[in-house]
């Protein structure tokens, strides 16, 4: 429950510290005292958006804490899941800074907006006039139900197939567009892999073509250079290598009066041998060198093949060439896949499916079973508040292909009115009507659904008389297994309060300010003769304010 709330620069309020109790508690107070402000602010430790414009002073932060007694309520679990150290008394804490930034803090851990919603979702739950309307909402209705039958395990455990089956789907899907897209250029792929394959390129075959292009190009020149080289150096009398070779024997015999000589007759026979090798390689090359016209031929429609097919997909090298290839029979290989991942994708979604709908009927079944008890109890409640003719029926349908929350489709049916056909709630209540189906609604949540705190907000707005007596008799019923805040402006409900706290204004010489405070029981017979009576209360209206508190 909510024990204690603190408040400290929040629009008009400076500084506000109130303890609230178990059991049934009654806020009551002028209109525009500034009730919607404290809901505004309880709001921010629910994690709703704030910015610096709630500032009251805007050169200060702005700071809401509250804290919970949350003891036996099983949410141990729940705050180990978020990283967050549980204990029995949890601080929510919020903080808005004058440049706007909010910060989060539970158990003085800041965590983030999302972590705070789903705590405190676990801890209160603020019903304001404006919710009356989601009582039309479908989703709400199935909610409800699904709060009574306790299906919160169940549907996870279906959710988390149905998001299993919803993604098989889409996979099977995106092979299907991306199969038919890539068979339809299948005929082109093959043609593609087909050519490339034909060509049996080989890595540095360009280079090496390229090559030996140009020496047939100018073998007339080659022959003709290396024999005349190798003439010169040995093939005639005269020739370079015999002139040499003989000198190198006349050095020779010039050693013993001139041993000098030796080394330099050493290096002659070097430069001898080496150029007796070059010449002997000279002569090899050109006695291998030929002009081959048919060589020639070939080399040049080999080059041809390759320029033409590197020019035709926009490519440099023959290794580009080859990876292309290879790139080409990658895709060939994917496309005839397609029909074998698709075939093995749809035999394991029909696997899924079969388990979804089998959970889908096993939630929807958990459903229908407490329909009937949803409908006496709503028609019970609403018949205490004086709509002694109401009917209430949950219609369901089966939907056509499973959704997030099963296969169910249902409406609340409605009507207020002996032997009326029934329809849908949102259609023919009137705004009293609606506010009266949602208290009941509420009342069996509350008893099904284990909630700390949970806060009326004018839920008594278009009644009065004997039904706000039966409306406060079913929210004191309702504050014996938790506590309720409620809003009112009906002294008939107030009265029913264990505890009963007033805002109000106050001004000083610069401004107004809105507050709270508890009210001592006379306090409490003084409020409620003025909300009976008008501020001037007369002494009628102080005995039946006494009556309503039963003094």
């Amino acid at each position: 429950m909510l024990q204690h709330l603190y408040i400290s620069n929040y629009a008009l309020i400076d500084n506000l510290s109130i303890d609230f109790y178990s059991g049934f508690n009654i806020i009551t107070g002028e209109t525009g005292a500034g009730k919607s402000i404290i809901l505004g602010a309880i709001g921010l430790i629910m994690g709703q958006r704030a910015n610096s414009g709630v500032l009251q002073d805007e050169k200060k932060k702005c700071i809401v804490e509250g804290a919970f007694v949350i003891k036996g309520y099983g949410l141990k679990e729940l705050f180990n899941s978020e990283d967050i150290d549980y204990d029995d008394q949890t601080i929510l804490r919020r903080e808005i800074t004058p440049n706007g930034k909010s910060r989060a803090f539970i158990n003085d851990t800041p965590v983030s907006i999302k972590t705070m919603q789903t705590i405190s979702g676990k801890l209160i739950d603020i019903h304001s006039q404006h919710k009356n309307l989601e009582l039309g909402n479908h989703l709400f209705q199935l909610n409800v139900v699904d709060s009574v039958a306790k299906n919160d395990k169940f549907l996870q455990q279906y959710y988390i197939l149905y998001k299993k089956w919803e993604d098989t789907c889409k996979k099977i899907e995106l092979l299907s567009k991306k199969g038919a897209h890539e068979k339809a250029s299948f005929e082109y792929l093959n043609f593609k892999y087909k050519e490339l394959d034909e060509a049996k390129l080989q890595l540095d075959e360009q280079e090496n073509l390229e090559i030996e292009q140009k020496q047939l190009g100018h073998a007339e020149e080659i022959k003709m250079t290396l024999g005349r080289l190798y003439d010169f150096m040995e093939n005639n009398d005269n020739s370079m290598l015999s002139e040499l070779k003989e000198n190198i024997s006349r050095i020779g015999s010039m050693i013993d009066f001139l041993p000098s000589l030796k080394d330099i007759k050493d290096r002659l026979e070097s430069c001898y041998i080496e150029l007796k090798d070059i010449t002997g390689e000279c002569y090899s090359i050109a006695e291998q060198t030929e002009d081959d016209p048919q060589r020639m031929n070939l080399i040049e429609e080999r080059l041809n093949l390759i320029y033409s097919l590197q020019q035709k997909y926009k490519v440099a090298t023959v290794t580009e060439l080859i990876d292309l290839r290879e790139e080409t029979l990658s895709k060939l290989e994917q496309v005839n896949s397609y029909d074998s991942q698709i075939a093995s994708l749809k035999k394991e979604l029909n696997k899924i499916y079969s388990d979804l709908i089998n959970r889908a009927e096993e939630i929807s079944k958990r459903r229908k079973a407490v329909a009937n008890k949803i409908c006496k109890s709503v028609v019970d409640i609403l018949k205490r508040l004086s709509v002694i003719h109401a009917s209430f029926k949950i219609d369901f349908q089966r939907m056509e292909k499973p959704g997030p929350y099963g296969i169910d489709d249902l409406q609340f049916l409605f009507s207020a009115n002996k032997n009326s056909d029934l329809n849908e709630i949102s259609k023919i209540a009137s705004g009293g009507e609606i506010s009266r189906v949602m208290l009941a609604i509420k009342s069996l949540i509350t008893n099904s659904k284990s909630l700390p705190t949970i806060i009326f907000d004018e839920i008594d707005t278009g009644i009065s008389g004997e039904v706000a007596v039966n409306m406060g008799n079913i929210l004191k019923d309702m504050s014996v297994n938790m506590q309720i805040i409620n809003i009112t402006h009906l002294p008939q409900i107030a009265g029913k309060g264990e505890h009963h706290f007033k805002v109000f204004k106050k001004d000083d010489e610069k401004r107004t300010y809105t507050s709270i405070r508890e009210l001592s029981q006379e306090e409490r017979v003084e409020e409620l003769a003025q909300m009976l009576g008008g501020k001037e209360a007369l002494t009628s209206a102080m005995e039946t304010a006494r009556k309503l508190l039963n003094l």
